[in-house]
């Protein structure tokens, strides 16, 4: 798909919006880094604990002011972006809902979206609020590593609420596709389930390869390890922080799906312990066909 653009009228109605991102790291910093690429018109303030990103972002012209208190970053805002990990998303936002400015928006970039939405649905009435999630990344965090191109062409996910106007709606989509994103509507419970099929169950497994190697391989298997064990090993490379609450927040799904993956594994074991090898023949180009109808629909 080709990159989205927003319309002159899209721009043209963003002019004089105040957006404020809370967090600086990779995706708020990417986020506000590919606004301004885009010459999206909104005046963008951010909100970090730490004034050296805060600093660094002004210098790189990604942000128009930042401040370490949220209270002021979001009392100043039309739209509030909070851009850190889930649980500190879970306890920013009642702070956020008591000083955002009656009519508000207020978004989250969260990879876990039903106990997200279920606090987005807590906040006051005066408050319009939707869930979102780009399914965009690196193992890199911290402003360092934010990257203008890392939503371009990527799902961003806007999970509305039943209090969420068409207007509101409309205003995130404007400003996913101004960061470069195509946006998709999900429900926060079908959200879970698929994210924890594609993406966080990937890094437990990751996450187990590596640990299973470390711990029983020795130092030849470390000398031979090349691309194959590399690209199926990285996202075990992921901030351990940021996946701690993302497999606490969403843990039904990722259960279900590790269950779904150890009966599978069994069944590959069964086969090959058994010398099967048209069951063992059948499994693997099942999984050759999945993975190339799976890229496919991906377009990768």
């Amino acid at each position: 798909m080709a990159r989205a653009e927003l319309s002159a009228a899209d721009a043209a109605r963003d002019d004089g919006l105040t957006v404020c991102i809370v967090g600086l790291g990779l995706m708020g910093g990417s986020l506000a880094l590919a606004w301004r690429a885009a010459g999206w018109p909104a005046h963008i303030i951010a909100v970090n604990r730490s004034r050296q990103a805060i600093t660094a972002a002004l210098e790189a012209g990604a942000i128009d002011a930042g401040t370490t208190d949220l209270s002021e970053g979001v009392a100043a805002a039309d739209v509030v972006v909070l851009a850190t990990p889930v649980r500190t998303i879970l306890r920013l936002l009642p702070e956020v809902g008591r000083q955002a400015r009656p009519g508000a928006m207020i978004m989250d970039l969260g990879s876990s979206k039903q106990q997200i939405c279920a606090a987005l649905a807590a906040l006051d009435e005066h408050l319009q609020v939707i869930g979102g999630h780009p399914l965009c990344g690196k193992e890199t965090v911290g402003f360092g590593a934010a990257d203008p191109g890392l939503y371009r062409d990527r799902p961003f996910v806007l999970c509305p609420l039943p209090r969420t106007s068409p207007a509101s709606l409309r205003l995130a989509e404007r400003l996913a596709v101004a960061a470069g994103a195509r946006t998709l509507i999900a429900d926060p419970l079908e959200h879970d389930r698929a994210v924890a099929a594609i993406s966080h169950l990937p890094y437990a497994l990751a996450a187990a390869l590596t640990r299973s190697v470390a711990l029983n391989g020795d130092g030849l298997a470390w000398s031979l390890a090349a691309s194959g064990f590399r690209d199926t090993s990285r996202l075990a490379a992921a901030d351990v922080d940021m996946m701690l609450d993302i497999l606490l927040t969403n843990r039904a799904a990722v259960l279900d799906w590790i269950d779904a993956f150890s009966h599978d594994l069994a069944g590959l074991r069964e086969t090959l312990s058994a010398e099967d090898e048209a069951g063992l023949r059948l499994r693997l180009a099942e999984a050759q066909a999945g993975r190339a109808a799976i890229a496919r629909s991906a377009r990768w």
